[in-house]
């Protein structure tokens, strides 16, 4: 299992090395969006607002907006000196309390703990001290840059940190507009909807609840890729390499050859003054026979008197 966090907890003298490890995972499919014209992924780019190009990771920087299109920014090194000031300290338990004070709406991720070397036996000490008080401790830590109230306890033999949320972070509930101030039910309405729950009061079995949506969402998708009904993105065109030069500028030629050349039609033949008619002939040598045909014909040489011979 990954390990996302080291360092130690401690709760009065006692000090434990421990690793934070992700304890839940999140299953949601995650769709791609593509071009629907040629099937290809989009690319989100970040662009400047003022400058209208594109910004490199490097030129990016932090910053506050205090008042609208007013900011503070933060260096880099100012937040990494920060962040390792705190995390570095041991996350100290300042609170043992029941679990049931805690309404779950405070409750935001969970995070497996295990011992770091020369830990496991301070850490059996605290999950024994809090299974036999039925108590859970709060603590305060760093992660991701991020100071979060923590509850630590105690789930099948390992220790879990449930970090939660600050009460300044959870929204008043007086604020949710049209909630009714007065119970308008009848004793008959209230029986029956008693006696509902009654009968579907059960034990809690995790196993037996599963994501539908997800399921069914995995089964088109093997359904249609096994049905062959995949698209893949239209071949961007890129340039010939080297090896293909006199291909592509054969391809090119070819491609600009007049209709006549590139079709092998021949043209009508044409009428001379003297009436010959010349074939289509290229165009190279075109000229010079039309300059040809164009000469005056010679005249034809008379023939000569036939004598008569005498008996």
């Amino acid at each position: 299992m990954h390990t996302m966090w080291k360092g130690s907890i401690s709760f009065g003298l006692v000090n434990i090395p421990i690793k934070l490890h992700t304890a839940t995972e999140d299953k949601d499919i995650k769709l791609r969006t593509l071009h629907n014209k040629c099937h290809a992924p989009i690319k989100y780019e970040k662009i400047c607002t003022v400058c209208e190009q594109e910004v490199k990771p490097e030129d990016i920087v932090k910053a506050y907006e205090y008042t609208k299109g007013k900011f503070v920014v933060l260096d880099h090194e100012d937040l990494e000196k920060l962040r390792k000031e705190n995390e570095e300290k041991a996350v100290e338990i300042i609170d043992f309390v029941k679990m049931d004070e805690i309404d779950p709406i405070y409750f935001d991720r969970s995070y497996y703990m295990s011992p770091n070397e020369g830990g496991g036996k301070a850490y059996s000490l605290l999950r024994k001290a809090l299974q036999e008080s039925q108590k859970v401790g709060l603590a305060k830590i760093i992660i991701r840059s991020k100071e979060q109230m923590a509850v630590i306890r105690v789930y099948d033999n390992t220790l879990v940190m449930e970090t939660i949320h600050f009460p300044d972070e959870v929204r008043r509930a007086a604020d949710v507009p049209n909630v009714p101030a007065d119970d308008k039910v009848t004793d008959k309405e209230l029986d029956t909807a008693i006696m509902l729950i009654d009968q579907l009061t059960t034990e809690f079995e995790p196993e037996k609840y599963t994501d539908e949506y997800r399921t069914a969402l995995l089964e088109l998708i093997e359904s249609k890729r096994t049905g062959q009904e995949t698209v893949t993105p239209t071949a961007k065109e890129t340039p010939s390499n080297v090896t293909d030069l006199m291909a592509a500028l054969q391809a090119s030629i070819d491609r600009t050859k007049p209709r006549s050349e590139a079709g092998g039609r021949k043209e009508p033949a044409q009428k001379t003054e003297t009436g010959t008619k010349i074939e289509s002939i290229p165009k190279k040598t075109a000229a010079k026979k039309e300059t040809i045909a164009k000469k005056p014909a010679a005249p034809r040489k008379k023939a000569a008197p036939k004598v008569k011979k005498e008996a």
